[in-house]
Parts: C-alpha cells; sequence; structure tokens
C-alpha cells in the first residue's frame, strides 16, 4: 500500500514541477490549481521530513 502511495506522490510532484519549470521556461504564469498542488507537496515533504528527524532522533537518544 505504501508503494502505490509513494508512487503517486512522486508523480504528482514530478508533474507539478515539470509543469512550473514549463511555464517559467516559456514566461507563463502558473495555473492557481498547478500553485496549490505544489503548495500541498512541499507541506506534506516538509511535515514528513520533520516527523522522520524527530523519530530518528528520538531513537538516538533513547536507544529504541
Amino acid at each position: 500500500m505504501f508503494g502505490a502511495i509513494a508512487f503517486a506522490y512522486g508523480l504528482l510532484t514530478s508533474f507539478v514541477l515539470s509543469g512550473a519549470s514549463r511555464n517559467h521556461k516559456l514566461q507563463r504564469p502558473n495555473p492557481p490549481i498547478l500553485v496549490h498542488v505544489g503548495h500541498v507537496c512541499f507541506g506534506c515533504s516538509a511535515a514528513l521530513s520533520a516527523l522522520l528527524f524527530f523519530h530518528a532522533g528520538r531513537i538516538w537518544l533513547l536507544g529504541s
């Protein structure tokens, strides 16, 4: 189940980044939905990164 979610998240993030890059290259503004989905992807990545960082720190300090 995790593999399917990670794959879908990777595809969505790749689509958002390639669309934003193409719009930047063509000097066009990004559609609002692309901006909102990009913010959601960034927020999910940042939250997961913080959770994993604190979990690793807890394991390192407590040893379990």
